[in-house]
């Protein structure tokens, strides 16, 4: 059922064209919430900003690879909204060029109706001129998206990764109910959602063996994932599985670039300067490669 559910989201990807001029940035599980206790986002929401308005003053197209907004925990998007409507409102910078894919995880698995996309994501309530001002409308969010290399028959897909996932794909409302009820006022005291691969690493484990499974029985498709929130960035001479790992880590955020048809890991982080100012600064952490590498 697993690797059928994976096939399907490859047919039925939305097809984007990539070339030497492309400049892509893709980002995954920031899980913006509420900014109570339980907003994992929240400490990483202004190096997120930052990193996001450098992507948009360097003309690159933002590319979500799902679990942006966190609707598990968060019964209302406006209350989503209003913690973090600076990262919304560069969001939409993006889509007003169109520079915007966004596709549904999991924690936002709700958007992949076209209806609930729109009434939750079209436009929001400007309280200082008391009038509805668009947001991101037009916006459908996917569940894959495939880039269409030039130059190569072979192609990289894009999903959330949740579909190597039997708990969180098929019964994610479930696990949803679970996560609402009872996982979030648990992690007050430290406990941890045994159900997410994300915090518990057998679940992790098996989620990456299926994945890997799928890419090695379709001709060693190019695989950009998230999900499991774990950074991957293999050789060229291994699966090309990877993963961009999550903007909820510790103190950073870690992404993928593509430039130039080189694939990079990257990661977006606070350093003391000598003077004792602080400086959010881009790390690469793997990479640059040659994207074709992958694609023989």
């Amino acid at each position: 059922m697993i690797q059928n559910i994976i096939s399907n989201s490859y047919k039925k990807a939305k097809r984007i064209p990539l070339n030497c001029d492309s400049k892509f940035i893709f980002f995954s599980d920031c899980h913006r919430g509420d900014n109570s206790y339980a907003d994992d986002f929240a400490n990483n929401s202004n190096i997120y900003c930052h990193a996001l308005r450098n992507y948009l003053e360097n003309d690159y197209t933002y590319i979500e690879l799902g679990d942006g907004i966190e609707l598990w925990e968060n019964l209302f998007f406006n209350d989503v909204f209003e913690a973090h409507k600076n990262n919304f409102l560069l969001l939409r910078e993006f889509h007003l060029k169109n520079k915007l894919h966004m596709l549904w995880g999991n924690h936002d698995m709700v958007l992949k109706s076209p209806k609930k996309a729109a009434q939750l994501l079209d436009s929001y309530f400007d309280k200082i001129t008391g009038k509805d001002q668009d947001l991101l409308a037009g916006l459908t969010l996917e569940e894959g998206i495939v880039l269409e290399v030039e130059g190569s028959e072979k192609d990289i897909l894009l999903i959330h990764g949740h579909q190597a996932d039997f708990h969180n794909y098929v019964l994610w409302k479930w696990s949803r109910f679970l996560v609402r009820i009872l996982w979030k006022p648990l992690q007050v005291v430290g406990i941890k959602d045994p159900t997410s691969p994300a915090k518990n690493f057998t679940e992790l484990i098996k989620v990456e063996r299926r994945l890997k499974k799928w890419i090695l029985a379709n001709n060693n498709q190019m695989v950009i994932a998230g999900h499991t929130h774990r950074p991957r960035f293999p050789e060229p001479n291994e699966l090309p599985y990877f993963n961009d790992g999550s903007c909820v880590h510790p103190r950073s955020i870690t992404g993928i670039e593509i430039v130039d048809m080189q694939i990079s890991l990257i990661k977006w982080h606070i350093i003391s300067q000598q003077n004792g100012t602080l400086q959010i600064v881009k790390t690469i952490l793997e990479g640059p490669t040659d994207i074709t590498a992958y694609l023989k």
